[in-house]
């Protein structure tokens, strides 16, 4: 576990000396903030559940971001409380408001995962690749600010992309069984 950890410090202290540019870390912030508390994603999903024709893909994104929070922020983070790096990597500086919850694994990241890859599967690779370009993006740019390690974009991924795995099993389940359902989506 040690060896993970010292891992995961020196690919933040890398990522800090090589790739943090005066030119690039704007960008890269407002990208970050793109992530915060879901909203973004949470407000896609609702636009997509406004319009018939996309209200069954708004509805799968709902209910993976759902799963997604339940397993992160419900159970997953309280259980572990990983420290944030920029805490206990000697050197790393984050360049971001400190984050009030603990780090593993990534909100961000199990949050727009969840999403983009429902949009990715779902809907015309015209907007599902750029949705989950934009969801990668936001799970790297954690690592840049310094306040996610490499292993908590790692959870959080598998994380996303699981719970949208289950909501695009469980909506076409739930639409067999309920026909009124499928009229309404």
């Amino acid at each position: 576990m040690d060896a993970i950890l010292n891992l995961d410090g020196s690919i933040l202290l890398w990522i800090q000396d090589h790739l943090r540019a005066d030119f690039i870390t704007p960008a890269v912030k407002v990208i970050t903030h793109l992530g915060d508390k879901g909203i973004f994603w949470i407000a896609l999903a609702l636009v997509l559940i406004a319009f018939r024709r996309t209200r069954r893909i708004g509805l799968t994104c709902a209910l993976a971001m759902l799963f997604g929070l339940m397993l992160t922020n419900l159970l997953i983070k309280p259980l572990v409380a990983r420290v944030r790096p920029y805490e206990v990597v000697e050197g790393l500086t984050r360049i971001i408001e400190a984050q009030r919850e603990t780090s593993f694994p990534s909100g961000h990241t199990t949050c727009g995962l969840a999403c983009a890859w429902v949009i990715f599967r779902m809907a015309p690779k015209k907007y599902g690749v750029p949705t989950l370009a934009l969801a990668i993006l936001i799970a790297l740019s954690r690592m840049y600010v310094g306040v996610h390690y490499p292993t908590d974009i790692l959870g959080g991924a598998a994380i996303g992309l699981s719970c949208a795995a289950l909501a695009l099993r469980l909506v076409p389940r739930a639409e067999e069984k309920w026909p009124r359902l499928r009229k309404m989506l």
